[in-house]
């Protein structure tokens, strides 16, 4: 099944959604920040995207910037500051069975649905 981890007030994720409901495909959204990720969940979509966790941070997100920028911060650090602050995390994600990507570009979705 289709997965997208979507912020509605993100015009990306909004985008990817578009794509995914003109695909004509199921699929389940997920509003991370209404509904966190657990740990499991959040590092197997690591694990899917093959990037390290830092690749998939917000860099310009205000709290990103006053908080951590220029500092070394251990992976598994940077995957409990995306727990617990959901917003740092890019947008959207899709997963459709073992593979994933990030929607930025939106068009990025095509090559997994």
């Amino acid at each position: 099944m289709i997965k997208i981890y979507h912020n509605p007030r993100c015009s990306k994720s909004r985008e990817g959604l578009a794509i995914l409901k003109d695909s004509g495909k199921e699929f389940i959204i997920v509003k991370y920040l209404e509904n966190r990720l657990s740990l499991a969940e959040l590092t197997k979509i690591i694990e899917l995207l093959d990037i390290e966790p830092i690749d998939l941070v917000r860099k310009n997100e205000a709290f990103w910037k006053e908080n951590y920028k220029d500092k070394r911060i251990s992976k598994a650090h940077i995957i409990k500051l995306m727990l617990s602050n959901p917003k740092l995390m890019e947008r959207p994600i899709v997963v459709n069975n073992q593979k994933a990507v990030i929607g930025r570009p939106p068009e990025n979705i095509l090559t997994i649905i």
